[in-house]
C-alpha cells in the first residue's frame, strides 16, 4: 500500500511514520508512507494556499489550486486509482468497519488543512471520502490522518498489532458548517454561488443557515434533535424535506 498525505507541516508526520507499527511495515516494504507539502504546489512567489472567504466572516479559507495540483501530480506518478480522502469534522465518522474497506486500497491520498475550512470545489470534485475521527473540533487534520492511517496499516497482512475497536463520541455543538468558497470565482468552470459574490450580507446568512440545515439534515438529522431551531429553520426543514420526497 501507498499512503500520501498532503500537509503544510510534514515534520509532523516524521516521528509517526518511523516508530512502531508504522515504522515497521514501512521497513518491511508492506507500506510506503509519505509526507507532501501542498504549500510546494501553490504556484506563486509567496506560497499563498489560503485565502479570505466570499461573502466575507472570519478564519481563512483553503484555496483549491495548490490541492488539486497536488493531487494531480501524486496520481501522474500512481500505477493505481486513489482514495483521496479529507480530514474534516463534518465527514463520515470514523469505523473499524471504514477502516477494513480502506486497507484493501492499493494508494490513499490524505488531504489535511489548517484553516476555517476548504474550498467547496475541494469537496465536489477532488474527494472520495470524507472522514472525521470524532465529534469535536481540532486545529489541523494531520492528527485525524494519523490515526487513521495506524488503524488501517496495521490491518495489512504482515503487520503485527491486535484490531482496535471503533470509539463512537458525540457533537457537543450545532449544525454542520455551510459550504465554504474563496477565490477564484471560476475553477476549471465551477462557480462560486452567485449570492456569496452579491455583496448582500443578510440574504448570505440566509443561504448559510439554509445550507447548514440542508447539510445536517442530509447528513447528521441526529444533531437536530440537539439544536434550538427557529421558527424559520423548521420551514425550512419542512421545506427540505418535501423537496426529498418529491413533494
Amino acid at each position: 500500500m501507498k499512503v500520501d498525505v498532503l500537509t503544510l507541516f510534514p515534520e509532523m508526520m516524521d516521528g509517526v511514520f518511523r516508530s512502531s507499527i508504522l515504522g515497521k511495515a514501512q521497513e518491511k516494504g508492506i507500506v510506503s508512507l509519505n509526507a507532501v507539502n501542498f504549500r510546494d504546489y501553490s504556484g506563486n512567489k509567496h506560497g499563498t494556499v489560503d485565502d479570505t472567504p466570499y461573502g466575507g466572516g472570519g478564519g481563512m479559507v483553503l484555496k483549491p489550486d495548490p490541492i488539486f495540483a497536488a493531487v494531480e501530480d501524486l496520481l501522474s506518478r500512481s500505477s493505481a486509482a486513489p482514495r483521496v480522502i479529507l480530514m474534516c469534522p463534518q465527514g463520515e465518522t470514523f469505523t473499524q468497519q471504514k477502516a477494513e474497506e480502506l486497507s484493501s486500497a492499493d494508494h490513499l491520498i490524505f488531504i489535511c488543512g489548517h484553516y476555517e475550512g476548504y474550498d467547496e470545489r475541494i469537496r465536489e470534485h477532488l474527494v472520495t471520502d470524507e472522514l472525521s475521527i470524532g465529534d469535536y473540533v481540532l486545529t489541523g487534520g494531520e492528527l485525524p490522518a494519523m490515526v487513521v492511517i495506524d488503524s488501517v496499516v496495521r490491518l495489512l497482512p504482515g503487520v503485527l498489532g491486535n484490531e482496535t475497536s471503533a470509539v463512537t463520541d458525540s457533537f457537543s455543538t450545532g449544525l454542520l458548517e455551510y459550504p465554504h468558497y474563496t477565490r477564484p470565482a471560476e475553477f476549471r468552470g465551477w462557480k462560486v454561488p452567485d449570492i456569496l459574490l452579491s455583496g448582500h450580507h443578510a440574504n448570505i446568512e440566509l443561504w448559510r443557515r439554509e445550507q447548514a440545515l440542508k447539510r445536517t439534515l442530509e447528513r447528521r438529522p441526529d444533531l437536530l434533535d440537539k439544536v434550538e431551531l427557529t421558527d424559520q429553520d423548521c420551514k425550512v426543514i419542512k421545506r427540505l424535506k418535501q423537496q426529498d420526497n418529491g413533494c
